[in-house]
Order: C-alpha cells, then sequence, then structure tokens
C-alpha cells in the first residue's frame, strides 16, 4: 500500500514539472503547424529472372505382386488338461453380536422453567400520520420573480 502512495506521489511530481508553461507553448506549436513532404522519386521495379522449368523425372518401376500368399498349416492347440479345479476354502462364521435389550420406558426430560409473563404497553388509539410532503425552506428556495407574467 506504501509502495502505491509512492509511485503516485512519483508521478505527481514529473506530471507537474513537465507542465511548465514553455512545454505548453512548444506543444502547441508543434500541432499547429504541419510538416511539408518532399516529393519521392519513384523506385524503380525490379525485374525478376524467370524461373527455372522443373525437369521430367523417370518413373520408378515396381517389380509385379505375388499372385497369392501361400497356404500356411494350421495350428494345432495341446489339449486342455482334465484336472479338476481345486476347491475354494470354506469361509468360517463369525458370531452373532449381542447387543443389550432395550429399555421399556424412555426416562423423563427434565422439566424447563416457567418464564415470567411479559405486559407490553397498550397501542394508541390512533395512528400518527406520515408527512407527504417536502417541508420548504425559505433560504433553500429561488427567490420570487420580480415582475409576475
Amino acid at each position: 500500500m506504501a509502495a502505491l502512495k509512492y509511485y503516485f506521489l512519483i508521478s505527481l511530481i514529473i506530471a507537474l514539472s513537465s507542465s511548465s508553461l514553455h512545454t505548453i507553448q512548444a506543444a502547441r506549436s508543434l500541432l499547429q503547424t504541419v510538416p511539408t513532404v518532399p516529393n519521392q522519386p519513384p523506385l524503380p521495379k525490379a525485374t525478376l529472372p524467370p524461373l527455372p522449368s522443373v525437369p521430367n523425372l523417370p518413373s520408378a518401376t515396381l517389380p509385379p505382386m505375388p499372385p497369392a500368399m501361400p497356404n500356411l498349416p494350421a495350428a494345432t492347440l495341446p489339449p486342455l488338461p482334465a484336472n479338476p479345479l481345486p476347491t475354494q476354502p470354506t469361509v468360517p462364521s463369525l458370531p452373532k453380536p449381542t447387543l443389550p435389550p432395550m429399555p421399556t420406558t424412555m426416562p423423563s426430560l427434565p422439566t424447563m422453567p416457567t418464564m415470567p409473563k411479559v405486559t407490553l404497553p397498550p397501542l394508541p388509539a390512533t395512528m400518527p400520520t406520515i408527512p407527504t410532503a417536502v417541508p420548504t425552506f425559505p433560504f433553500l428556495s429561488p427567490p420570487p420573480a420580480a415582475t409576475s407574467p
């Protein structure tokens, strides 16, 4: 936060120091004068040599493809062994947890203390009216016209 204050103070000092009367007059005179641009001779057009033509390349000749792939012998797989699968071990049964019996009667809740009765003052017979007009102050209003239309 302090750096922001110093940055603002330095930029304010620079702005005030550069805004002297001579600087303003110099800028105004530069804006009012229109500089004249001398006519420049046209540049010579460059002529490029024609591009060389692409030479014709010989086409490659490929050897002919064989008519078909030779038939390979079919692979035979050995039969699966006829051993029976091993049996899974049995999971031991866990004992059933026993919970204590629920009480037949619930304990009674403590009684709440009684609060004293609070009496409110009576409401007025008539409600007050809310002003709808804006009050005028003589020293803020304009003075009356000297001549009436």
